[in-house]
């Protein structure tokens, strides 16, 4: 299980990072919030639990978890919080936050609260439309069972339009969602649909143009 920790302070990072790792999780210490916001950004960014701080430098925990749940409501995320900071805690939990833990806390309950958190989350890693799989955790492609190597954007563009399969996804939105944090015009994106469309043909998974609303991914 691939855990996200961000956290600022050093010294319960690395005790946190220490005993995750006895409970079998490979973890990922980021302390800045724009790190971790960038970390997200990409849907099937392989993360199936965030531990989050709300006080960090770069950016706000708040601001990450909005970032994250702009085109992702299913990764739990765990914010940490100081003691009394309710004005914080509600607001997380408005955000999209499944629990909070205030600090300081008891490891053996913030392990508990993984293991909670972890056991409602779906056991299968992957997304599939028709012959087209994304392994979310190692953000692999594969089609007619073969691997499909791809460049980094079309990466991003092609796990967004997964994510949202069966409905059409406008160009601001693919900008905001699988490009965050780069400029990205519409005719860039309109280059990498052309390409995925090349990459897709005679597979049975269309990506198709829906006039006036944007680009639909699915099984013809």
């Amino acid at each position: 299980m691939t855990v996200l920790l961000v956290e600022d302070d050093a010294l319960l990072a690395e005790t946190l990072v220490d005993s995750l790792g006895l409970e079998g999780h490979d973890v990922c210490h980021l302390a800045d919030g724009e790190a971790a916001r960038t970390r997200l950004a990409v849907p099937g960014h392989g993360v199936e639990l965030v531990l989050l701080d709300l006080n960090l430098p770069g950016c706000s925990g708040l601001a990450v978890l909005e970032a994250l749940r702009r085109h992702d409501r299913d990764t739990p995320v765990l914010i940490l919080t100081a003691r009394g900071a309710v004005e914080d805690r509600v607001r997380g939990l408005d955000l999209g936050a499944d629990d909070y833990l205030a600090k300081p806390f008891a490891l053996d309950e913030l392990e508990a609260r993984v293991r909670a958190l972890l056991r409602r989350r779906s056991p299968d890693p992957q997304l599939r439309v028709g012959a087209l799989t994304l392994d979310t955790r190692h953000q692999r492609f594969m089609l007619d069972d073969a691997p499909l190597a791809l460049p980094p954007r079309e990466q991003r563009l092609l796990a967004c339009l997964m994510h949202h399969a069966g409905e059409p996804v406008d160009k601001a939105r693919l900008a905001e969602e699988a490009f965050q944090g780069d400029a990205m015009g519409d005719n860039a994106i309109e280059v990498y649909v052309h390409r995925l469309r090349k990459r897709l043909a005679g597979s049975g998974v269309a990506l198709r143009t829906v006039r006036g609303l944007g680009y639909l991914l699915e099984v013809e």
